[in-house]
């Protein structure tokens, strides 16, 4: 099933956040993508004077391209709206982020903002976490940090490329993705992961979304 046409129409919806001045976090991703290309085109019409701060390179190029003004996040005090999709959402609204590789970015960004806007698709959305959990880990620390994992029941594997290259993010770490099996307490998991030396970040994000899309078929949404 295809949630393009939805995705699209709640990008467009998110819009209703955006005001003139604002300084608006720009996640990444499939969501994320179709929200920027929206957001290019609403600040033309609407004259409005924003600055732009992205999580990847990736979301950063596809804003430029979109004339969005940019700034980086050492540059401003906070954020007033960030918007970003996920990974997998739980009953509790708590998400997991990390797939694309920009999890310490994101989670800086949720934290720097005032509002917390994620956009996800229907599958997505679980009762309790059952997808690996990413860690941003510091590549020195990659086989004690996979020792401390195995203590905490997870089973982690080093992210890699198609020709079994190690994965790098952005900040030149290296991505464990955890198996932990079905995750019933995700905030006290993911303090116990952000407690391990040389870890950077958890995929498990402790600010819950202040508002959250959900995609369905047929270009239908609803907002939770």
């Amino acid at each position: 099933m295809s949630y393009d046409d939805a995705i699209e129409a709640l990008s467009t919806d998110a819009l209703k956040f955006v005001k003139d001045g604002f300084v608006i976090g720009l996640g990444s991703g499939r969501a994320a993508t179709s929200f920027v290309k929206s957001l290019s085109s609403f600040i033309k019409i609407k004259n409005y004077s924003i600055k732009a701060v992205p999580t990847s390179l990736q979301i950063k190029l596809i804003a430029e391209k979109g004339g969005i003004p940019l700034v980086e996040a050492d540059h401003v005090e906070y954020i007033d709206v960030v918007f970003d999709g996920a990974d997998q959402i739980d009953s509790q609204k708590f998400v997991i982020k990390g797939g694309g590789g920009a999890l310490l970015r994101e989670n800086i960004l949720f934290n720097l903002s005032k509002k917390v806007v994620v956009m996800a698709d229907k599958s997505k959305f679980v009762k309790n976490f059952t997808r690996e959990v990413p860690v941003e880990v510091h590549p020195l620390a990659r086989n004690s940090v996979i020792d401390a994992i195995r203590k905490l029941g997870g089973n982690a594997q080093l992210r890699s490329l198609d020709r079994g290259y190690p994965f790098f993010t952005e900040n030149g770490n290296i991505i464990l993705d955890c198996n932990f099996g079905t995750i019933k307490n995700p905030k006290s998991l993911t303090q116990k992961i952000k407690q391990i030396t040389g870890v950077m970040e958890s995929g498990i994000f402790l600010r819950k979304p202040d508002v959250i899309y959900k995609a369905k078929t047929g270009g239908k949404f609803e907002i939770i």
